[in-house]
């Protein structure tokens, strides 16, 4: 039976009552807006507003909202199967995609294990870097070396590799795993090399290495932690001192995976292959969640050769067919388009149409890397009166402690970008004039 929609004024009082938003609180003077539906890169809000959607819902919707191709798939794929416990059984959308990411992965990635969500996927990685040195008898190699201003997810686990100052992770320090940190990357990403920039990690390392499993890092690009992009010289680095010091890599390339920074994987920028790399957010273009973590044949034949013989973990929803369906689609989607060059148009109108705001005396940095535009300002902003601000302008943004960020749909054409863009520069200038 077809139940009748609630009005605005219904879902409002609803959201006001009982819905508890991400990183908010019931006494939060930070207004939510209802959509009543999505398409390309527009929000339609029940206000009867439309706004150019300029994060991809959180990085995730690649091609824009509602992309026919993906929507007829799970639509289709709804009538056969729509889910079935992946423990002793398989099927075609799992297969299929399973080829797709070893293809499309950098060389030597063999193996892929599917799961729910992206911090999921971290857990996962470092579970396999744990029982991967169990296998090899040194149990003692259980801890992370990981990146001070990184973000890695907010389950209990992928929290410890989180900076423990910076990571909004602090209050349950008390709780979390001691990982062991170093230095954020001081190279910027056009910066001339030198080995100087390595010298707090391997001072960790030679102190750590017999307790460390894994270093685990956001690739060129350090996403929530503070948008900050750094030299794919350090990247390579890395994996040089973790195969001469006998410790697994992580790539977490959750936000910076399927052609964000310009490369299909940001890992590619530094020429590498990781041991363990996790995937999610864009996965299945912003229609589904699912992600993936994909390790080489030395970790899966360690793991798999030794006690207990199995890798000690099985999502329920684990290789869902919905997910895997709409995931296969965007792929071919990103694949079979010119995304090269639009990563590219976007980089360049990011950088041309956010470039007035360097001139603002409260802006302290403005900066570009593919398809992410960052707006650094000298102080956090007060959201309460910001995020209606850019609503009022036509757009859709929502920025966190200093950082007014975008990161648009490579479909998002020209002229909606200026708007995007000019509706930045205006805000800010109007924000900061107060």
């Amino acid at each position: 039976m077809e139940r009748s929609p609630l009005s605005e004024a219904e879902i409002m009082r609803i959201d006001a009552e009982h819905i508890w938003h991400p990183y908010s609180s019931f006494k939060s003077a930070v207004p939510v807006f209802p959509v009543k539906s999505a398409q390309g890169v527009y929000l339609h809000l029940h206000s009867g507003e439309t706004l150019i959607d300029g994060m991809s819902s959180w990085w995730s919707t690649l091609h824009g909202y509602n992309p026919t191709a993906i929507s007829d798939a799970i639509a289709k794929q709804a009538q056969q199967l729509s889910h079935v416990m992946f423990g002793g059984l398989t099927h075609e959308p799992a297969a299929y995609l399973t080829k797709q990411l070893v293809e499309l992965s950098p060389d030597g990635l063999e193996k892929v294990f599917l799961s729910d969500s992206g911090s999921v996927a971290v857990e996962i990685a470092m579970k396999m870097a744990i029982q991967y040195w169990h296998a090899k008898g040194q149990p003692n190699k259980n801890k992370m070396l990981a990146l001070r201003n990184g973000y890695h997810g907010d389950t209990i686990g992928a929290m410890s590799v989180c900076d423990p100052v910076t990571g909004m992770h602090h209050l349950f320090k008390d709780t979390l795993t001691q990982q062991v940190f170093t230095e954020q990357p001081a190279c910027k990403f056009h910066e001339q090399w030198d080995e100087s920039y390595l010298t707090d990690i391997k001072q960790q390392i030679a102190n750590h290495k017999h307790e460390l499993a894994a270093v685990i890092l956001e690739p060129v690009v350090q996403g929530t932690g503070g948008m900050h992009f750094y030299s794919p010289e350090y990247v390579k680095a890395v994996k040089t001192l973790c195969e001469a010091n006998n410790l697994l890599l992580i790539a977490d390339e959750i936000a910076t995976g399927f052609g964000r920074t310009g490369k299909m994987f940001a890992c590619e920028h530094a020429g590498i292959t990781p041991d363990i790399m996790c995937l999610g957010k864009t996965l299945t273009g912003g229609t589904m969640t699912l992600a993936a973590t994909l390790c080489t044949n030395n970790v899966a034949d360690t793991i798999c050769n030794a006690e207990p013989g199995v890798f000690m973990h099985g999502p329920t929803f684990m290789g869902n067919p919905l997910a895997c369906t709409a995931a296969s689609v965007n792929i071919d989607l990103l694949l079979n388009s010119d995304w090269q060059s639009n990563i590219s148009r976007l980089q360049a109108g990011l950088l041309e149409g956010l470039l007035p705001c360097k001139h603002n005396a409260k802006v302290k940095d403005v900066r570009t890397l593919g398809a992410i535009g960052v707006v650094e300002m000298q102080e956090p902003v007060d959201m309460a009166k910001i995020q209606p601000m850019f609503v009022e302008h036509g757009v859709w943004l929502r920025p966190f402690g200093k950082l007014i960020y975008m990161m648009p749909a490579y479909i998002m054409q020209d002229e909606q970008l200026k708007t995007l863009t000019q509706a930045v520069c205006n805000v800010i200038e109007k924000y900061t004039a107060q």
